[in-house]
């Protein structure tokens, strides 16, 4: 065995990073790597990256200064989205001695002891044409949920997107192998599952097999008490899988759905493969099937071509949906993709003014949706936080609850009554049992 034993990571980005890292750092483990915090001074930093937007992208530099501002002799690797798009630019950074990419970062074992700190990075980075591996991850020990990865890449390439380019195509395995791996989470003492991946709904493709089938056989799986659906493409949730969750014991009343833009004229430039009337019958389906769900909604802001008027159709659209959330998304320019060399490019100061009236118009959002709640009872799983004698929680439907802090009621489901809305926007509720 080498000479590094203390190991800490961290991960921007997605519950899909989150997946991966835990799996990858479990796998160090079991050789012999201690996992510890950011700042106890291990040996060996692993950065998990992101390369959505821009601000990633940065983080990722800062993540890195601050390591060898912490053991300047550690030795630094980064893997994951941006190890894959931009190798070089990652390996000129200083102080970075390994850059994995999105195949390679599974074989982080093999790799170690061969890297030496100091010196020119050594980059290990297939084309992501030839990527077809497909390697199952879940989290575990974070946090109280566990992000299950059922699925990686994405064949649609949407003009603004690079996840295509970092991931590869969209691939996954048998869903008699993603149960396995469900069922080895049911072994632990996790109560709550997240559904993830690139394009869930896109699991099975040319197969048999489909997510539909999928989450029929993780219904059944005992020792996992709740499922919830990460976001999902509105072209791919049919009503075969809203209808089966309105239904379910175990699938909670949850769904995350981008939509992107309210102009259909800007969803065709995005080469999504909806429009707006596909996204509404699909949120008119749920609210028919499920009570009190939780919808939310990604939303990207200043697209080229953006102007005030199709900006404001999207704003009057999301206003009178009837939605919980937002994730608001200040569009970025990336390398390699359609969209950036498109005319008509949106002043970055009306991207943000833009952006601050869609986060405005979510916070409305969240607080109808919150106050409609109030009087109800759920269920809600507790965690570990713990701030001004209070722990929090999620219910079913996504309502982040607030109770007296008791330690004995850590990963533990229990009923409450929600009473009122804080002013941190948490809904103060009491325990019934």
């Amino acid at each position: 065995m080498q000479e590094f034993r203390k190991v800490a990571y961290y991960t921007l980005g997605c519950k899909l990073n989150f997946s991966e890292t835990s799996t990858i750092a479990r796998e160090l483990s079991d050789l012999g790597y201690a996992k510890v915090d950011f700042n106890e001074f291990p040996d060996i930093y692993v950065i998990n990256t992101c390369s959505v937007t821009e601000n990633a992208d940065k983080k990722c530099r800062q993540i890195v200064k601050k390591a060898l501002g912490i053991n300047s002799e550690a030795l630094i690797i980064v893997i994951g989205c941006y190890a894959q798009l931009k190798p070089k630019e990652i390996a000129s950074i200083p102080g970075v001695d390994l850059v994995l990419g999105a195949n390679e970062k599974f074989n982080i074992k093999d790799y170690i002891d061969q890297s030496k700190r100091g010196g020119l990075a050594e980059v290990k980075n297939e084309n992501i044409k030839t990527v077809n591996e497909f390697i199952p991850s879940y989290s575990y020990g974070d946090r109280t949920r566990s992000f299950l990865k059922i699925q990686d890449g994405c064949d649609y390439f949407c003009t603004f997107c690079t996840i295509p380019l970092a991931r590869g195509k969209s691939r996954n395995t048998s869903i008699e192998e993603t149960v396995k791996e469900a069922k080895a989470v049911a072994e632990t003492d996790i109560k709550e599952v997240v559904i993830t991946g690139v394009n869930i709904g896109d699991f099975g493709q040319g197969s048999e097999e489909n997510f539909f089938k999928l989450i029929q056989e993780f219904d059944v799986i005992p020792g996992i008490e709740r499922f919830r659906i990460s976001s999902i493409e509105p072209n791919l949730l049919s009503n075969e899988i809203i209808d089966f969750v309105s239904t379910s014991n175990k699938f909670l009343p949850h769904f995350h759905i981008p939509l992107q833009s309210g102009s259909d004229e800007l969803l065709q430039k995005m080469r999504r493969k909806y429009l707006t009337s596909l996204y509404t019958e699909r949120i008119n389906r749920i609210r028919s099937k499920i009570k009190d769900c939780c919808i939310g909604v990604d939303v990207i802001v200043g697209f080229p071509g953006e102007t005030e008027e199709k900006f404001m159709e999207t704003y009057n659209y999301l206003n009178d949906l009837d939605v919980s959330y937002l994730h608001v998304f200040t569009y970025s320019e990336r390398a390699n993709t359609t969209a950036k060399k498109m005319p008509d490019a949106v002043d970055m100061g009306e991207r943000k003014r833009r952006s601050k009236m869609l986060q405005i118009l979510s916070l409305k959002k969240k607080r109808a949706f919150y106050e409609n709640q109030l009087g109800k009872e759920f269920e809600v799983l507790l965690e570990a936080e713990k701030e001004d004698d209070y722990m929090f929680g999620f219910t079913e439907n996504y309502v982040k609850v607030k109770v007296p802090y008791n330690e004995k009621l850590v990963n533990q489901i229990r009923k409450v009554r929600l009473e009122k809305i804080d002013s941190e926007g948490r809904v103060e509720s009491v325990l019934i049992k």
